[in-house]
């Protein structure tokens, strides 16, 4: 009680100087006298005193007590004397794209909960958590067909982060060639990480085939399965042409394979990692269209000749998904969850 006293008796004193009621270079009322106007003990007043002299809005003369200190003062409005209110934000909009069975989601976590305790309080690995990459490595090869080893796969908080890995493993000094037009953001995060960027006009297949020969790039980053926003799906011919210019360059091929999950009825379109014989390929997806735009969760496949240099310069770069986030990931994925959920919204979108 005593400290709420001290502190209010502080403010009260201090509101006083900063409005004008108390003038530069008045007297404050003793320690006495304003201990009995105030109705506390003496001590309360000295320390409230003391803080306001160390703070400067006071000063002491030898023997003649306390004075208030020349200030600035801003002129305080009536509006200003009110109590303050925070102006509270409006709700924020709710786009979830997609159905989501909530139920199943929670039921994952609680059980996630219940039977881990110390490693969801473990510092992540930089490359992400051993379980969450095993799982996405079963998956891959289960649904997708795809051989992506663990070790090779990198786990980021979305395709910006994993993009700008990219430009960290790859170089600035290399120039990226991407789809025009192509969603917005690829250039935004390219062009902010210092990388150069040149645009390779899109014809109804893919690249136009003059583009992809003649104009200077390093880097190749296509959305075959999905282009945005011409929606264009890549032909096998095409992606063979994306792979024959890795070949005869020896470029690197950045694969974004945004909205593949929802493929046709039917064995999915092969992807570029998985066509590549000339381990020159990296895969990027996340989960922000699978499963929800709140999560912030994403992964690359590395060729097996960039390990080496990933862990080179990238390695002391910590994984910035928290760790229970990647277990509940995880064990949604392995348990088969994922599979049943991306074949239900396939179901609905035929």
């Amino acid at each position: 009680m005593k400290d709420k006293k001290y502190l209010a008796l502080y403010n009260d004193i201090k509101n006083r100087i900063l409005t004008g009621v108390y003038d530069t270079n008045e007297k404050l009322p003793s320690k006495r006298v304003m201990a009995d106007k105030s109705g506390c003990s003496v001590i309360t007043v000295e320390s409230a005193y003391s803080m306001l002299e160390d703070e400067g809005y006071i000063f002491t003369k030898e023997r003649r007590g306390y004075y208030v200190m020349p200030l600035e003062r801003a002129t305080v409005t009536s509006d200003e004397k009110r109590e303050k209110v925070v102006p509270h934000l409006p709700p924020d909009p709710i786009n979830v794209e997609r159905d989501f069975e909530y139920s199943v989601w929670f039921k994952t976590v609680r059980k996630v909960i219940s039977e881990k305790d110390r490693e969801l309080f473990s510092a992540s690995p930089s490359k992400g958590c051993s379980v969450l990459r095993n799982a996405l490595a079963d998956y891959l090869l289960r649904y997708r067909g795809m051989f992506a080893k663990p070790e090779n796969i990198i786990v980021g908080s979305g395709s910006q982060q994993l993009y700008e890995f990219v430009v960290k493993l790859l170089g600035q000094n290399m120039v990226y060639g991407i789809e025009d037009p192509s969603f917005e953001y690829i250039d935004s995060v390219y062009t902010q990480a210092g990388a150069s960027v040149c645009r390779l006009k899109m014809g109804k297949d893919g690249i136009v085939t003059s583009d992809l020969q003649k104009k200077k790039f390093d880097v190749l980053h296509v959305t075959p399965f999905h282009s945005y926003p011409t929606g264009i799906t890549a032909p096998v011919s095409k992606r063979q042409e994306y792979l024959a210019w890795s070949q005869k360059t020896g470029g690197y091929i950045v694969e974004d394979d945004f909205d593949s999950e929802f493929f046709k009825p039917g064995q999915p379109i092969e992807t570029l990692f998985s066509l590549d014989r000339s381990q020159k390929v990296i895969y990027v997806n996340t989960f922000s269209k699978s499963l929800s735009p709140s999560m912030r969760m994403g992964y690359m496949i590395l060729p097996d000749r960039l390990i080496e240099e990933y862990d080179r310069k990238l390695e002391r770069f910590s994984c910035t998904v928290p760790v229970m986030d990647q277990y509940i990931l995880a064990e949604f994925v392995s348990s088969g969850n994922f599979e049943r959920h991306l074949n239900r919204q396939r179901r609905k979108m035929r």
